[in-house]
């Protein structure tokens, strides 16, 4: 079911401090930005390594209900709280590997989400406590497609 990492994406306070930083540690720039409702920058991404795989900086405030901050309790007032990067792993079915998910034992934690055309996302969190997120990607299939 699962392919390969398609994304990483941590969660932070300030996606341009955080892409500034990760830009002088890469020597590289960000490839991909996107606003949020208010204008200010809500995902910033990079692709790195030899898979040009790619880590992304989602604001904080765009986090799912039971993602919590680090040294947070639980937030949004409710349950347990999972904490740390969503690694979202490529898979063929998006809708038929959450619902294999599910059946299993995980909980949900973010719905199947279009974040954008032929990026589509659903993460949960796994019987012990941790986030894992599933993604269709069309990133991921062309660098598969590139190598073959």
């Amino acid at each position: 079911m699962l392919r390969g990492i398609a994304t990483v994406n941590l969660y932070v306070e300030d996606p341009d401090a955080t892409a500034a930083w990760y830009a002088e540690v890469l020597g590289i720039e960000p490839y991909f930005h996107t606003a949020g409702p208010d204008g200010r920058n809500a995902y910033v991404e990079f692709r790195i390594g030899d898979l040009e795989q790619e880590l992304g900086f989602v604001d904080r405030r765009f986090a799912p209900a039971g993602m919590a901050a680090p040294g947070d309790d639980a937030p949004n007032g409710g349950g347990a709280a999972t904490a740390g990067p969503v690694i979202h792993w490529y898979v063929d079915d998006l809708a038929g590997s959450l619902a294999r998910l599910l059946e299993l034992g995980a909980t949900p934690l973010d719905p199947i989400t279009e974040r954008g055309p032929g990026f589509v996302t659903a993460s949960v969190v796994d019987p012990f406590g941790n986030a894992l997120g599933i993604m269709t990607n069309v990133h991921y299939l062309e660098q598969v497609g590139a190598r073959s």
